[in-house]
């Protein structure tokens, strides 16, 4: 197959499996191979990307991240800015199904009314968190999400709809 992807690897093994590639003070590429008794083995190219702290989240020392790559038109410095751009999207993506609508409705319309209806959750309750749940300081805003989570925010729609439809407390067969 010659699709193209990149993927992140988690860092495992003591000395062996991917932590054996994080040496070094320097990004690189090599390759990797993964075997299997049930599957057999699979090598595949690997770059290990090394970015610095530098006192972010007051933290210093060297950080390794490592990607599973094929036919990917990046450098070596970019692909790292270029996943952290999709973990947003994937990030997104999972707070939307925490608040997803469960259906088995088929009608496309009426299950995209409810997919924008998750997005709309989530922008609301990022911006009440943003605008009054934050505070202006040097550097980074800080905002306490711990304060009002998304889920805090989905009990408190569930108790509105209850209270203003009801709850079904039995069903009855006859």
């Amino acid at each position: 197959m010659d699709i193209p992807f990149q993927i992140p690897a988690i860092i495992r093994g003591k000395n062996g499996g991917t932590r054996q590639l994080i040496k070094g003070r320097r990004s690189y590429k090599t390759t990797h191979t993964l075997n299997s008794d049930k599957y057999g083995s699979v090598t595949f190219d690997t770059w290990v990307v090394c970015k610095y702290k530098n006192g972010k989240r007051r933290e210093h020392g060297r950080e390794f991240f490592i990607y599973a790559v094929q036919k990917v038109n990046l450098s070596l410095n970019l692909i790292h800015d270029d996943y952290r751009l999709r973990f947003g999207i994937e990030s997104s993506y999972r707070m939307k199904n925490q608040c997803r609508i469960k259906t088995t409705i088929k009608n496309p319309i009426i299950r995209f009314i409810f997919f924008a209806l998750a997005f709309l959750i989530i922008n609301i309750w990022v911006y009440l968190l943003w605008h009054y749940l934050s505070t202006l300081r040097r550097g980074p805003r800080k905002v306490f999400s711990n304060l009002f989570t998304l889920k805090q925010i989905l009990e408190f729609l569930r108790q509105t709809v209850d209270r203003n439809y009801g709850v079904a407390r039995e069903v009855s067969l006859t």
